[in-house]
Order: structure tokens, then C-alpha cells, then sequence
């Protein structure tokens, strides 16, 4: 069975082509700056890179170059006739949509209806849907929700300290988000654990641009720092994470702020870019740093101490904690990062491996071999977990 992955965002759409069951990626891509005349249409087929800068105007222009341009021309060798099924990543799923299903007028209803609790997201998700309906017609669509993965949240865990009120008119709580991640990253600890995943209290760090922290308790989330939206928790790359709010409020009062603006700082201008004045890209970051910029020191320093605090805090929910994951582009990469964060805790049996640590690549242990807790590095593959559930509600 063929499937196609795609993963509609606000001005993007990245997308791969996958055999199942044995998830061969044909053809791998993306649109990039949706809205504009110079889109940028990027996609890999075999390591062959192709790139095309052409205007494209809305989710569907972005969808129909692909099939334009992947199958009328046959560039992996198949047509549009040969894809089976569609697997869309939805961020948010509300909390009445915890398992990824088939779509249908029902769920797009559903969708629809709780699209203003991620309005930065859903409606491309839709968009990417409608576009597929309409040029695939009668091709099966599946969509795994973002935050399905943590529906386990207690209630105690997931309820905010606002009038009760609130939630009950506008379902306002934690969600949290990257459940498609951590549900990939607990897969992948498997192959280094050589036993299953729900055995263990298990801290998974999501380290990219966009970050995430998650308590997994015997397979169960339990915790998990994003929230009502992706911005609460850990600092991000443009994403303030944590804050108070009172202090968003002096702020627009200071700055005579509209809530446009006020979302545009505390999503867009903060995190790692804000505090840093340098980048979004920690790797920027971390040459200033070692150049002797104060504030690129400052960023690392604040970023790892949130990390820090997240991890001892969700040991504490879980009454303990056997193994500790890194992913992400960050947590896969950056070393010095993965050093910091370790240091210190020893007193909760995390020993990090200074030389392991610093010669991985790719995915491993870093953990000492005296180390209590296991410290381990997987990469994430939220396309494989999205085609896997598409083939298995379509295969038959």
C-alpha cells in the first residue's frame, strides 16, 4: 500500500510518499512559504534533491503541485492511481479524539467545530483535507491528532487554576502537543531498552525548534508541558514557554499592545531569537556563545535550566524515573546541550557518559555504565507513526 503523509501547516506543507507495511519513503518534500509568488517546492527521490521556486497561493496550489509534479511526471515511478491512502497530521483533536481514524463528514464536522482552539494549525489541516478530497477523489483519508497521546492526563493534571466555569463553556486546559513524537521516540527507546516502553517511568525531551517535555508513566502520559496551546512550558526557539501572565498583560498596557501583537512577541519575537538577539537556530546561538556573546551564554543557560527543572519536576509526578530520551533536532545534535541539562543530577540517578555523549551519532545510550537511570537518544519519526496508523485502519 501506498501512502501519502502530509502535514499541512500555517505556510507550509511537508510531505513523503511510504510503501507499508515496510515504510520505504519514495519520495520526500515540501512547500515552503505558502501564500507567495516565490514558493519554494523542494523534494528528494532516491537522494536525487530537486528544488522549484514557483507562485503558489493557497494549501490546495501546494497539494496539486506535488501530485502534479510527483506523479503525472512519475518521478518515483508511480502515478496517482497508485496512492492507496492519505495520512494527515492534526495538531489539535480537542479532548473527544484521542486515536487517529478515518475521515468522514462526522469528523470533519468535528474538526471544524474546534478549529478556533488551534487557529493557527486546523484550518490548514482542513485545507489539506478539502485539497485531497477534491483531487483524490475517493482515496481513503486518515488524520492522527497531535495531542491525542495525552488524553491520559489526570484530570488533576490537565485543569488549570482559572474559574472551573471556563472550561466547561470553552474546554479550556492542557492538551499538550508532540504526542505524535513521544509515541515514535517511546517506539524507538524500545530497540535500546530491548523490552517494551510501558515497563518504565520515562522522561522524553522533544528538543526542535518547537519543544515539548513529557512524563511517561508505564506507558501512560501523565504530564506534559505544553498546554492549552504549543506555546506554554519549555523556552523555544521563537516561543517564550512559560510566563507569567500578568506580565503579558503589563506589557500590552507599557507597549499599548493589540492581542495580535502580544501573540506575534510571545510566539514569534521570544524563546532562543528573543533572549538571544541572534537566532532561532541554536546552533548560532552556541557559536556566539563560544565567541564570548553574554547573551547567546544567557540563552543556553536559561533554555537548560527550563529543561532542568522539567525533568526533575515530572521525576517528581511519577514517583521516580528509569530512563531519560533526547530527540529532536536539538536533542539529537547538541551535545553540549544534553551535557548541561545532566549535570547535577546525579542524586536522582542520572549519570551522563562524557565521552559517549560527545562521539554519538545518530541514536544510542550516553548514559554511564554506573548510571541508574538510562540516558538515551532516539530520533523521532512522526511520519512513520502517521502511515503506520493510515495502512492499519486501511488496509482492509
Amino acid at each position: 500500500m501506498k501512502v501519502l503523509i502530509l502535514n499541512c501547516g500555517s505556510s507550509s506543507i511537508k510531505f513523503q510518499i511510504a510503501d507499508m507495511p515496510e515504510y520505504d519513503v519514495l519520495v520526500s518534500g515540501s512547500v515552503e512559504r505558502i501564500g507567495y509568488n516565490d514558493a519554494e517546492f523542494k523534494y528528494t527521490v532516491k537522494e536525487n534533491k530537486q528544488t522549484l521556486v514557483t507562485p503558489v497561493l493557497n494549501h490546495e496550489q501546494g497539494i496539486n503541485l506535488i501530485l502534479e509534479t510527483i506523479f503525472n511526471d512519475k518521478v518515483a515511478g508511480i502515478g496517482t492511481d497508485d496512492i492507496n491512502a492519505i495520512g494527515h497530521r492534526v495538531v489539535q483533536g480537542g479532548d473527544k479524539q484521542n486515536i487517529s481514524v478515518m475521515v468522514d463528514d462526522n469528523v470533519i464536522n468535528y474538526i471544524e467545530s474546534i478549529k478556533d482552539l488551534a487557529p493557527l494549525h486546523n484550518p490548514n489541516h482542513l485545507a489539506g483535507i478539502y485539497a485531497c478530497k477534491k483531487l483524490l477523489t475517493g482515496v481513503p483519508q486518515v488524520v492522527a491528532f497531535d495531542n491525542g497521546f495525552h488524553m491520559t492526563l489526570p484530570q488533576s493534571a490537565y485543569t488549570y487554576g482559572i474559574p472551573y466555569e471556563y472550561y466547561e463553556k470553552y474546554r479550556i486546559r492542557r492538551y499538550g502537543f508532540h504526542g505524535i513524537a513521544f509515541r515514535s521516540m517511546a517506539e524507538e527507546a524500545e530497540k535500546i531498552l530491548n523490552a517494551s516502553y510501558k515497563n518504565y517511568k520515562i522522561v522524553n525531551m522533544m528538543l526542535g525548534s518547537g519543544t515539548t517535555a513529557n512524563a511517561l508513566k508505564y506507558g501512560e502520559s501523565v504530564e506534559v508541558s505544553t498546554g492549552f496551546t504549543p506555546h506554554e512550558g519549555l523556552i523555544q526557539s521563537t516561543r517564550a514557554g512559560d510566563i507569567d501572565a500578568a506580565a503579558i498583560l503589563y506589557l500590552m498596557k507599557k507597549e499599548n499592545l493589540t492581542i495580535e501583537q502580544a501573540d506575534e512577541i510571545i510566539n514569534k519575537k521570544s524563546g532562543w531569537k528573543g533572549l538571544s538577539g541572534i537566532s532561532n537556530d541554536m546552533r548560532e546561538i552556541y557559536n556566539a556563545a563560544e565567541n564570548g556573546n553574554d547573551r547567546a551564554r544567557l540563552t543556553i543557560d536559561a533554555v537548560c535550566h527550563r529543561f532542568k527543572k522539567y525533568i526533575g519536576a515530572y521525576s517528581a509526578i511519577m514517583e521516580g524515573i528509569d530512563v531519560l530520551i533526547f530527540s529532536g533536532g536539538v536533542g539529537q545534535n547538541a551535545s553540549y546541550i544534553r551535557e548541561k541539562v545532566c549535570s547535577g543530577l546525579n542524586y536522582m540517578g542520572i549519570e551522563i557518559d562524557a565521552d559517549k555523549n560527545s562521539e554519538l551519532k545518530g541514536a544510542g545510550t550516553i548514559s554511564s555504565d554506573n548510571s541508574r537511570v538510562k540516558i538515551a537518544v532516539v530520533e523521532a519519526n512522526e511520519e512513520k507513526i502517521i502511515a503506520a496508523d493510515t495502512y492499519n485502519l486501511c488496509k482492509e
